[in-house]
């Protein structure tokens, strides 16, 4: 198995071009035809030449000539083994003779051209997919991703469409990749706005590069109070996407009841996305936001200051590294409290807050598991709360074809309980 690429044979080191030339039979694309028949005749050699570009149809030939013991070449582009002809001849002739000599793969161009080290890359395929994998795995925030696209399902502009639904736009930039290897390849970043080209090849594929997302012309002034787009959040270097997700966001600020002022915690606050929120809903509370990571503190604060209540925060409340509940006793009584990140300590810091929450106070919970909600829903029903339960499941538009299907979000249950008021 040789890999070829775009200068086809010609390209190959003489080491291959010699093995090709002790061949019997030579199995290959039809684009590679005329110029193997070519160089073959020019060299006065008339192996056998068998073309097609459905790899499958090359497997009874290739039987035949392997049980008459000849000897055989399978030409391929790029890698065999990276969604090529590879994998077939594996399972139909076993590793054991086969010898692979692969060229350049598209992911390693792509990357070759963008000018980037991809050893942080990974990839997703659409080729006969939905695009429910590609929206799940934007969640996790890549930090460069490869998309193999199909045409037929929407390709480039599937992509596209996909990162706005899912509030990303902001957070990656587009590169489009056509024709790779090939003499007349076209590698470009797309701006947001900008159109796919005209005579957009068939043969492309789009890599996405996280980069750190600027806020729209006129800055924070221009976003809404509450629900910002989760792409336009600074994230944690080493974990990418931990935060909570807009709709959900929206509906926990609707849970907290938030005052005109008091004390609000945000335990385990992430990139401090649900605070900051309520302080530009509310800008006098006092945010008190604890968060156990050794970056999490320069994150939120960054996003405080990105979203223009950076001073609010440091005058009237604070970021604090530690470990709850340790760490509580270091803040003011609080009148709200949204408990998030989860853990084994959720217990001991749910114990903490009621015995700390004051008079008419609300507590907020998201939790992942039904475990969990049997474990905290009685601690607070016993501590004399009053105890509320729902689940918030939301979907996100997704390109398919030429509509739109709906692609799940994790669903999350919310607890949420209210102290008695004083009197």
């Amino acid at each position: 198995m040789i890999g070829t690429d775009a200068a086809g044979v010609d390209g190959l080191p003489a080491g291959l071009q010699n093995q090709l030339l002790a061949a019997d039979l030579v199995a290959l694309p039809q684009r590679l035809l005329p110029q193997l028949a070519q160089w073959f005749s020019l060299r006065q050699l008339h192996p056998e030449l068998v073309s097609s570009d459905q790899p499958s149809a090359l497997l009874e030939r290739l039987e035949a000539a392997r049980t008459a013991q000849q000897q055989i070449v399978v030409l391929a582009s790029g890698d065999p083994l990276w969604f090529g002809i590879g994998r077939l001849l594996l399972e139909r002739f076993g590793a054991e003779g086969l010898r692979f000599h692969p060229a350049p793969s598209s992911l390693q161009l792509a990357f070759a051209r963008i000018g980037r080290p991809w050893q942080d890359a990974s990839w997703i395929s659409l080729h006969g997919r939905d695009p429910e994998p590609l929206a799940a795995r934007l969640q996790q925030r890549p930090p460069a991703l490869v998309v193999l696209t199909d045409p037929q399902r929407g390709g480039a502009d599937a992509v596209r469409r996909l990162l706005l639904a899912s509030g990303l736009q902001a957070a990656y930039e587009v590169w489009l990749c056509e024709r790779l290897g090939h003499p007349d390849e076209r590698v470009q970043a797309l701006a947001p706005e900008q159109p796919l080209p005209a005579d957009l090849d068939p043969l492309h594929l789009v890599v996405l590069i996280a980069r750190e997302p600027a806020l729209p012309p006129g800055g924070a002034e221009q976003l809404p109070l509450f629900g910002i787009d989760d792409g336009l959040w600074l994230q944690h270097a080493d974990r990418p996407g931990l935060m909570t997700k807009r709709e959900v966001r929206i509906q926990l600020l609707a849970e907290l009841r938030l005052p005109a002022a008091g004390v609000l915690w945000d335990i385990g606050a992430g990139v401090g996305s649900v605070g900051i929120e309520a302080l530009r809903l509310r800008p006098d509370l006092q945010l008190w936001a604890l968060e156990q990571r050794g970056s999490g503190a320069a994150v939120i604060r960054a996003n405080a200051e990105r979203f223009g209540v950076a001073q609010r925060l440091a005058t009237g409340g604070g970021v604090l590294q530690a470990r709850a509940p340790e760490g509580l006793a270091q803040l003011p009584d609080p009148d709200r409290v949204l408990i998030g990140g989860g853990g084994t300590d959720r217990a001991a810091i749910a114990e903490a807050v009621v015995g700390r929450l004051r008079p008419g106070g609300v507590v907020v919970i998201p939790l992942a598991t039904l475990e969990a909600l049997a474990e905290l829903r009685p601690l607070l029903e016993a501590a004399g709360l009053r105890v509320t339960v729902g689940q918030i499941q939301t979907w996100r538009g997704a390109p398919l074809a030429e509509g739109t299907r709906l692609a799940p979000l994790n669903p999350v249950l919310l607890l949420s309980a209210q102290k008695p008021a004083a009197g």
